[in-house]
């Protein structure tokens, strides 16, 4: 995977952050031409995601660290299992150990939860979304981990996508407004509209929004809304959004909407437990 500059200048900082003007510690106990391979372990039952961004942290700290990948990501590891080794100047793997585990352990943690939501409705054609709802700065690594964890990633940003929220409505007067507006100003992104209750859907459906958001409904609402915008429009998309959980998230897809959009995905994801230890 190719990593692009904005990413690479955050792990950049990320080092910068932890280091300094250097690692006290490791410039007074270990010898400059000391060399040693460290052990990336899982010390839980995860699904692994990061790898491609935590060999490039090595990277930067020492070109001729060489890092080597045991369990790739996307796959899921038990306690004990070694998951990459990384040999080079001792320096060198203690300097980056910190943001190396930090960026492995926060995309593991949202790869894993996205993989218990994914589970959750298989055999159902409703497909599990991530949301903006990120780390600022992080949204890239963010939604690699959620698609690695078998989600889909929504718009990345404000820029690659039409949706039109209760505050643009709000602000414009009405949907049938803002769908004129968002159609005479832009003719090739598709147009999404979040809507609370059935009568803002018939609002937007019959306006000619792409998609659908139903936003907070219960899922008795959902099932109506489904039924009702299938009716006024057979190929409008309708996402799911608002108060998703493991224990619902079929119910929901069951009532036919075709996304579940989750920002839980990625605001409170549990890190995986993960540790590195040098082996001489």
């Amino acid at each position: 995977m190719k990593i692009p500059h904005n990413v690479r200048e955050i792990i950049r900082m990320a080092l910068e952050e932890d280091i300094g003007n250097g690692d006290i510690t490791t410039s007074l106990l270990i010898p400059e031409d000391q060399e040693s391979r460290a052990l990336i372990m899982a010390k839980g039952n995860f699904v692994v995601a990061g790898l491609p961004f935590v060999k490039e942290v090595f990277a930067m700290i020492s070109a001729g660290a060489r890092f080597t990948i045991f369990i790739n990501d996307g796959l899921k590891v038990t306690k004990g299992d070694m998951i990459a080794e990384v040999y080079g100047k001792t320096r060198a793997l203690l300097a980056g150990e910190r943001v190396g585990l930090n960026i492995l352990q926060r995309l593991s943690g949202i790869a894993t939860l996205t993989n218990m939501f994914a589970e959750k409705v298989i055999g159902l054609n409703a497909r599990i979304v991530d949301t903006r709802k990120t780390t600022p700065g992080l949204r890239f690594m963010e939604k690699y981990a959620v698609r690695i964890g078998g989600g889909s990633n929504h718009r990345f940003g404000l820029f690659d996508g039409i949706l039109i929220k209760d505050n643009h409505i709000e602000a414009v007067g009405s949907i049938t407004e803002a769908l004129r507006l968002a159609g005479e100003g832009h003719h090739l992104a598709k147009v999404e509209v979040e809507v609370e209750n059935l009568n803002d859907l018939k609002e937007a459906v019959e306006g000619g929004a792409d998609i659908v958001m139903l936003d907070n409904m219960s899922v008795e609402n959902m099932k109506e809304a489904v039924k009702i915008a299938r009716g006024i429009q057979r190929n409008v998309i309708i996402e799911a959004s608002g108060n998703v959980t493991l224990n619902n998230v079929r119910e929901i897809a069951e009532t036919g909407v075709d996304l579940i959009s989750i920002g839980a995905l990625t605001h409170s994801a549990t890190a995986a437990d993960i540790s590195m230890k040098i082996v001489r």
